[in-house]
């Protein structure tokens, strides 16, 4: 580091005990105590706190000794930075002097000496500094606890942490959406995902509201976005069932599959946060037949597990909007859903857990309990509000299965039995005090 500070006076060198006028010293209340052999000239002209010490007005400045000998009380931890500031006066701080600065905590604690000790200088050049470079994520932390109280000076450095206009997340978020639906190359599948998953991440609330409230205008989008990514989904189901059973089996054949699976997956969840999931609902109730004749022409078994488990999650969405009424369904396509989706979840459920417990790298097909608890909730709901003649059927052959484990359907078929039981007394019931009514009337 160079420590020369070329002025109107000869040239000064901190520590220099020869030419020096004035010590500093550095003391902590843990009793450190170390003296710098410094120069008046320079203290003054960079530092308002020592120019004011060494000034004819300071209080104590007649007292023997008190202008040769300054302390300063600092703590502990902000020792070194107090050292490296002394240092820093004897610098000549012209904008290109980035390697003095020893990282963005070091700087961080020399600003904070710089303001404390007003040296607009050196605060200038920290803060030019801390704007330009990097930052880790608790350096960032550190940096918004103290850089609001400095004031105005510091205030550059928080540019990046501003608030964004809206218009700006509005457009950046109608961009992302374009993309991420847009069925990009598998080359590029790790830039959609991780497009897809800022645009879920900007939807949601947790600990802050979300960064983008959904109107009409960003729904309709949406909506237009995903109905594209259907589109192309739906073409692919009729392309691979229209090749044999061999080309289907292809590896990037499947890619591409639970490439569109892993979409429509990511979509489901989008259109569940805007609450508009009928569209989408209604096109997988419509492909379901076609979905699970693609899965039973492959045979590569991992990557069908891998796609099952992708088919597994949109199903758990599409079934959650059905189960509790957020897409309303004739009872027809409900009970479609039902029986074309039990068994392939009975199947499914063995299969994927068997795979994730035999192989301990196979992360990506963990499946969180609460997925499957939640699929079976909306099994649940769909069968109870089924006519009770389909609830009968249903629950005749769970109890008949070799699965019957999983969905685990007792809560139904208590319901079922309670409802039936009573059913023809509430009935007559209802059927006789209309009947007093009407008579009365």
């Amino acid at each position: 580091m160079q420590v020369a500070f070329m002025g109107s006076h000869a040239p000064s060198r901190i520590g220099d005990r020869s030419t020096s006028d004035v010590v500093v010293r550095l003391r902590t209340e843990e009793a450190r105590d170390d003296w710098f052999y410094c120069h008046s000239h320079i203290l003054v002209e960079k530092s308002k706190y020592f120019a004011d010490r060494l000034s004819e007005n300071w209080p104590t400045c007649q007292i023997i000794d008190s202008r040769n000998c300054v302390e300063v009380y600092c703590q502990e931890s902000d020792f070194d930075h107090h050292v490296n500031f002394l240092r820093l006066l004897y610098v000549a701080l012209d904008g290109s002097s980035e390697d003095i600065w020893h990282g963005v905590k070091n700087a961080l604690g020399i600003l904070r000496v710089a303001v404390e000790l007003g040296c607009p200088q050196i605060v200038t050049a920290c803060v030019y500094y801390l704007e330009a470079v990097p930052w880790e994520e608790a350096e960032e932390e550190e940096i918004l606890r103290i850089i609001p109280v400095m004031g105005s000076k510091a205030e550059p450095i928080l540019a990046r942490l501003q608030p964004v206009n809206p218009s700006a997340i509005r457009r950046i978020f109608l961009s992302a959406i374009q993309f991420a639906t847009s069925s990009p190359p598998l080359s590029i599948n790790d830039l959609k995902n991780s497009a897809q998953e800022q645009i879920e991440y900007m939807l949601t609330e947790d600990d802050d509201a979300p960064l983008l409230t959904a109107d009409d205008e960003i729904k309709s989008f949406v909506k237009e976005s995903t109905g594209g990514l259907l589109t192309r989904f739906n073409s692919l189901l009729d392309t691979l069932l229209c090749k044999a059973v061999e080309s289907v089996c292809e590896s990037g054949k499947l890619q591409s599959f639970q490439s569109h699976l892993s979409d429509m997956s990511w979509a489901c969840r989008i259109l569940s946060k805007l609450d508009i999931m009928s569209e989408f609902v209604n096109n997988w109730v419509d492909a379901s037949h076609k979905i699970l004749k693609v899965v039973d022409q492959a045979s590569l078994e991992v990557e069908i597990i891998e796609i099952k488990l992708k088919i597994i999650e949109v199903v758990a969405k599409v079934l959650e909007a059905i189960g509790y009424g957020t897409v309303i369904l004739p009872t027809a396509k409900r009970l479609h859903i039902v029986k074309v989706w039990l068994p392939f979840v009975r199947v499914a459920k063995p299969a994927i857990d068997a795979v994730s417990n035999i192989d301990e790298h196979a992360m990506e097909l963990k499946v969180d309990g609460e997925l499957w608890q939640s699929l079976e909730s909306a099994f649940v709901s769909i069968i109870l509000a089924l006519p009770s003649g389909d609830q009968a059927e249903i629950l005749t052959e769970w109890l008949d299965n070799e699965h019957i484990h999983y969905p685990d359907f007792t809560e139904a078929f208590e319901v079922w039995c309670y409802r039936s039981k009573v059913a023809k007394r509430r009935l007559a019931d209802i059927k006789g005090n209309h009947g007093i009514a009407n008579r009365q009337s």
